[in-house]
């Protein structure tokens, strides 16, 4: 299932910017960058359960935010992309 995964780090402080560091490095082992705070990740329950977990543990719950948007298994109609950057799915072959 595609997941949308959005958050907001208060980095006022080093701990702050710490925790947005290891967010950010969580979320790129599952999946893309699409904006800053913003990635797409292509997961199954299991996988999905378990970065939340570890976002969670990563998170201060009084001074951040995050959010998980479960845009399924037929996710290509429920999006669209305007603007420079260029769009991907996530399920096409990549080329390095």
């Amino acid at each position: 299932m595609l997941v949308l995964i959005t958050y907001d780090v208060n980095t006022e402080d080093a701990a702050g910017r710490k925790r947005l560091r290891q967010i950010a490095k969580q979320c790129v082992n599952y999946g893309q960058r699409v904006q800053c705070s913003v990635f797409e990740c292509l997961l199954d329950s299991a996988q999905c359960k378990l970065l939340q977990a570890k976002l969670l543990s990563i998170m201060d719950l009084e001074k951040d935010s995050l959010r998980f948007y479960y845009l399924g298994k037929h996710y290509e109609n429920k999006m669209e992309h305007f603007g420079c950057k260029a769009t991907y799915m996530p399920e096409d072959t990549l080329m390095i």
